[in-house]
Protein backbone atom coordinates (compact mmCIF):
# COMPACT_ATOMS: atom_id res chain seq x y z
CA UNK A 1 0.00 0.00 0.00
CA UNK A 2 1.21 3.40 -1.03
CA UNK A 3 0.68 6.70 0.59
CA UNK A 4 1.85 10.32 0.01
CA UNK A 5 4.60 11.76 1.48
CA UNK A 6 2.46 14.67 3.34
CA UNK A 7 0.41 11.86 4.94
CA UNK A 8 3.06 9.61 5.67
CA UNK A 9 4.76 12.93 8.04
CA UNK A 10 1.15 13.24 9.53
CA UNK A 11 0.44 9.40 10.49
CA UNK A 12 4.39 9.07 11.60
CA UNK A 13 3.87 11.46 13.91
CA UNK A 14 1.42 9.31 15.70
CA UNK A 15 3.90 6.26 15.81
CA UNK A 16 2.65 6.73 19.88
CA UNK A 17 3.94 3.19 21.08
CA UNK A 18 7.43 3.42 21.87
CA UNK A 19 7.22 7.43 21.28
CA UNK A 20 4.86 9.84 20.84
CA UNK A 21 7.28 12.57 20.05
CA UNK A 22 9.51 11.32 17.51
CA UNK A 23 8.92 11.90 14.07
CA UNK A 24 8.35 14.87 11.96
CA UNK A 25 5.42 17.42 12.03
CA UNK A 26 3.55 20.37 10.03
CA UNK A 27 3.21 23.74 11.47
CA UNK A 28 0.15 25.55 11.26
CA UNK A 29 -1.70 29.12 12.71
CA UNK A 30 -2.43 28.47 16.00
CA UNK A 31 -6.25 29.50 17.13
CA UNK A 32 -5.47 29.45 21.32
CA UNK A 33 -6.97 32.53 23.35
CA UNK A 34 -10.14 32.49 20.55
CA UNK A 35 -13.75 31.25 20.91
CA UNK A 36 -14.17 28.10 22.24
CA UNK A 37 -15.79 25.76 19.44
CA UNK A 38 -19.31 24.97 19.75
CA UNK A 39 -20.37 21.68 21.52
CA UNK A 40 -22.20 18.38 20.88
CA UNK A 41 -24.85 17.54 22.86
CA UNK A 42 -24.21 14.74 25.51
CA UNK A 43 -26.45 12.31 22.92
CA UNK A 44 -28.75 9.68 24.50
CA UNK A 45 -29.07 7.43 27.35
CA UNK A 46 -27.25 5.04 25.51
CA UNK A 47 -23.65 6.90 26.20
CA UNK A 48 -23.64 6.64 29.85
CA UNK A 49 -25.69 4.47 32.47
CA UNK A 50 -25.11 0.50 32.26
CA UNK A 51 -21.14 0.27 31.52
CA UNK A 52 -22.06 -3.45 29.80
CA UNK A 53 -23.90 -1.29 27.34
CA UNK A 54 -21.08 1.71 27.14
CA UNK A 55 -18.41 -0.98 26.46
CA UNK A 56 -20.24 -3.62 24.61
CA UNK A 57 -19.06 -4.66 21.35
CA UNK A 58 -19.21 -2.07 18.15
CA UNK A 59 -18.79 -2.67 14.60
CA UNK A 60 -16.76 1.26 13.60
CA UNK A 61 -15.56 2.12 10.37
CA UNK A 62 -15.68 -1.60 8.78
CA UNK A 63 -13.91 -2.72 12.29
CA UNK A 64 -15.38 -4.93 14.88
CA UNK A 65 -14.29 -4.03 18.48
CA UNK A 66 -15.06 -6.63 20.80
CA UNK A 67 -16.64 -5.58 24.36
CA UNK A 68 -14.57 -4.62 27.69
CA UNK A 69 -14.73 -6.94 30.32
CA UNK A 70 -16.05 -3.76 32.27
CA UNK A 71 -15.65 -6.41 35.62
CA UNK A 72 -11.72 -6.05 35.69
CA UNK A 73 -11.71 -2.65 35.37
CA UNK A 74 -12.32 -0.24 38.19
CA UNK A 75 -15.25 1.35 38.36
CA UNK A 76 -14.00 4.79 38.43
CA UNK A 77 -12.20 4.63 35.11
CA UNK A 78 -15.46 4.01 33.52
CA UNK A 79 -17.30 6.76 31.74
CA UNK A 80 -19.47 8.92 33.75
CA UNK A 81 -20.95 12.11 34.32
CA UNK A 82 -19.51 14.09 36.80
CA UNK A 83 -19.65 17.60 38.57
CA UNK A 84 -16.67 19.79 36.74
CA UNK A 85 -13.86 20.00 38.82
CA UNK A 86 -11.20 21.53 36.48
CA UNK A 87 -12.20 25.28 36.70
CA UNK A 88 -12.02 25.22 32.93
CA UNK A 89 -15.21 26.60 31.03
CA UNK A 90 -17.10 24.27 28.63
CA UNK A 91 -15.52 22.54 26.00
CA UNK A 92 -12.29 22.51 27.07
CA UNK A 93 -10.49 18.71 27.65
CA UNK A 94 -8.71 18.36 30.70
CA UNK A 95 -5.69 15.78 31.81
CA UNK A 96 -5.28 14.98 34.70
CA UNK A 97 -1.77 12.85 34.76
CA UNK A 98 -1.85 12.30 38.24
CA UNK A 99 -5.11 10.81 38.52
CA UNK A 100 -5.19 9.09 35.23
CA UNK A 101 -8.59 11.43 34.44
CA UNK A 102 -9.64 13.01 30.84
CA UNK A 103 -12.23 15.60 31.70
CA UNK A 104 -14.22 17.22 28.73
CA UNK A 105 -16.16 19.77 30.51
CA UNK A 106 -19.89 20.41 29.75
CA UNK A 107 -22.16 23.31 30.18
CA UNK A 108 -24.46 23.22 33.65
CA UNK A 109 -21.03 22.47 36.07
CA UNK A 110 -20.96 19.12 34.60
CA UNK A 111 -17.87 17.42 32.48
CA UNK A 112 -17.69 13.59 31.14
CA UNK A 113 -14.79 11.99 33.09
CA UNK A 114 -12.80 9.06 30.60
CA UNK A 115 -10.22 6.56 32.50
CA UNK A 116 -6.63 6.81 30.46
CA UNK A 117 -3.42 4.47 30.72
CA UNK A 118 -0.07 6.61 30.46
CA UNK A 119 3.10 6.07 29.37
CA UNK A 120 6.84 7.94 29.97
CA UNK A 121 5.56 10.28 27.10
CA UNK A 122 2.21 10.88 28.71
CA UNK A 123 3.67 12.67 31.50
CA UNK A 124 6.60 14.56 29.00
CA UNK A 125 4.44 17.41 28.25
CA UNK A 126 1.95 19.50 30.20
CA UNK A 127 0.16 23.06 29.66
CA UNK A 128 -2.55 24.50 27.16
CA UNK A 129 -2.99 23.75 23.59
CA UNK A 130 -5.46 22.81 21.22
CA UNK A 131 -6.45 19.69 19.40
CA UNK A 132 -5.26 20.38 15.74
CA UNK A 133 -6.70 17.63 13.62
CA UNK A 134 -8.14 13.89 14.34
CA UNK A 135 -7.71 10.90 12.69
CA UNK A 136 -10.10 7.54 12.28
CA UNK A 137 -7.93 4.51 12.30
CA UNK A 138 -4.74 5.85 11.73
CA UNK A 139 -1.95 3.32 10.21
CA UNK A 140 0.79 3.03 13.18
CA UNK A 141 4.71 3.40 11.73
CA UNK A 142 7.32 2.02 14.69
CA UNK A 143 10.10 4.65 15.22
CA UNK A 144 13.31 3.18 13.14
CA UNK A 145 14.88 2.69 17.08
CA UNK A 146 12.02 0.53 18.33
CA UNK A 147 11.86 -1.92 15.06
CA UNK A 148 16.05 -2.20 15.62
CA UNK A 149 15.15 -3.53 18.80
CA UNK A 150 12.39 -5.33 17.83
CA UNK A 151 13.40 -7.15 14.71
CA UNK A 152 9.78 -8.42 14.42
CA UNK A 153 8.70 -5.40 13.80
CA UNK A 154 10.51 -4.78 10.44
CA UNK A 155 7.97 -5.25 8.46
CA UNK A 156 6.15 -2.35 9.34
CA UNK A 157 9.03 -0.43 8.60
CA UNK A 158 8.48 2.95 6.08
CA UNK A 159 10.10 2.98 2.98
CA UNK A 160 9.64 5.59 0.70
CA UNK A 161 9.62 4.39 -3.13
CA UNK A 162 12.80 5.92 -4.86
CA UNK A 163 12.27 8.48 -7.21
CA UNK A 164 8.52 9.46 -5.95
CA UNK A 165 7.08 11.13 -3.12
CA UNK A 166 5.24 8.05 -1.58
CA UNK A 167 5.51 5.73 0.88
CA UNK A 168 5.21 2.09 2.06
CA UNK A 169 4.82 0.33 4.92
CA UNK A 170 3.79 0.74 8.26
CA UNK A 171 0.96 -1.30 10.19
CA UNK A 172 -2.82 -1.39 8.77
CA UNK A 173 -5.07 0.38 10.51
CA UNK A 174 -6.94 -2.52 12.73
CA UNK A 175 -8.25 -3.68 16.38
CA UNK A 176 -4.80 -4.40 17.15
CA UNK A 177 -2.69 -1.47 15.97
CA UNK A 178 -1.36 0.36 19.13
CA UNK A 179 -2.94 3.40 18.32
CA UNK A 180 -6.75 1.98 18.06
CA UNK A 181 -9.70 3.65 16.51
CA UNK A 182 -8.50 7.43 17.15
CA UNK A 183 -5.77 9.65 17.65
CA UNK A 184 -6.15 13.30 18.02
CA UNK A 185 -3.13 15.50 17.98
CA UNK A 186 -1.73 18.42 19.81
CA UNK A 187 -1.02 21.25 19.26
CA UNK A 188 0.78 24.37 21.06
CA UNK A 189 1.44 28.10 19.79
CA UNK A 190 0.76 26.34 16.25
CA UNK A 191 3.51 23.65 16.30
CA UNK A 192 2.92 20.14 17.05
CA UNK A 193 3.50 19.29 20.42
CA UNK A 194 3.55 15.62 19.76
CA UNK A 195 1.38 14.84 22.19
CA UNK A 196 -1.42 12.32 21.55
CA UNK A 197 -4.34 11.27 22.50
CA UNK A 198 -5.23 7.43 20.73
CA UNK A 199 -7.23 4.07 21.19
CA UNK A 200 -6.11 1.31 22.46
CA UNK A 201 -6.60 -2.78 22.63
CA UNK A 202 -5.26 -2.73 25.88
CA UNK A 203 -7.93 -1.99 27.94
CA UNK A 204 -5.79 -3.02 30.84
CA UNK A 205 -3.62 -0.53 30.86
CA UNK A 206 -6.37 2.04 31.80
CA UNK A 207 -5.56 3.74 34.97
CA UNK A 208 -2.22 2.54 35.01
CA UNK A 209 1.04 3.96 34.27
CA UNK A 210 2.51 1.35 31.46
CA UNK A 211 5.89 1.48 29.93
CA UNK A 212 5.65 3.70 26.61
CA UNK A 213 2.88 5.50 24.63
CA UNK A 214 1.41 9.11 25.43
CA UNK A 215 -2.47 9.20 26.86
CA UNK A 216 -4.66 5.96 25.63
CA UNK A 217 -8.35 5.46 26.16
CA UNK A 218 -10.75 2.02 25.95
CA UNK A 219 -11.28 2.17 22.11
CA UNK A 220 -14.95 2.86 22.89
CA UNK A 221 -14.09 5.67 25.13
CA UNK A 222 -11.99 7.41 22.26
CA UNK A 223 -14.57 7.47 19.21
CA UNK A 224 -17.11 8.63 22.12
CA UNK A 225 -14.16 11.83 22.58
CA UNK A 226 -13.59 11.97 19.39
CA UNK A 227 -17.17 12.57 17.96
CA UNK A 228 -17.65 15.47 20.83
CA UNK A 229 -15.12 17.38 19.96
CA UNK A 230 -14.23 19.48 17.17
CA UNK A 231 -11.13 20.45 15.53
CA UNK A 232 -9.60 23.52 17.93
CA UNK A 233 -11.21 22.25 21.06
CA UNK A 234 -8.59 23.59 24.04
CA UNK A 235 -6.77 21.07 25.99
CA UNK A 236 -5.29 21.41 29.41
CA UNK A 237 -2.61 18.82 30.38
CA UNK A 238 -1.96 19.28 34.01
CA UNK A 239 0.03 16.59 36.94
CA UNK A 240 -2.66 17.77 39.36
CA UNK A 241 -5.84 19.68 39.16
CA UNK A 242 -5.63 23.09 41.24
CA UNK A 243 -8.31 24.11 44.04
CA UNK A 244 -10.89 26.36 42.40
CA UNK A 245 -9.43 29.40 44.73
CA UNK A 246 -6.09 29.17 42.20
CA UNK A 247 -7.75 29.83 38.69
CA UNK A 248 -7.51 33.26 38.02
CA UNK A 249 -10.36 35.43 37.17
CA UNK A 250 -10.31 34.73 33.27
CA UNK A 251 -10.35 30.51 33.90
CA UNK A 252 -6.34 30.32 32.81
CA UNK A 253 -5.02 29.06 35.91
CA UNK A 254 -1.68 28.29 36.24
CA UNK A 255 0.32 24.52 35.45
Amino acid sequence: MQISRRTMLAVMATAALPACASNPSREVASTEGGPLPPLTPFGTEQNFGDPRAIYAAMFDEGYDIPAVPIEQIDPRYYRQVIDNPTGEPPGTVVIDTSSHFLYLTREGGQAIRYGVGLGREGFEWAGRGVIEWKQKWPRWFPPNEMIDRQPELEQYRARQIPGTNEWEGGMQPGIQNPLGARALYIFQDGKDTLYRLHGSPEWFSIGKSVSSGCVRLINQDIIDLYDRVPDKTPIVVTGGLLPSSAVGIDGQGVI
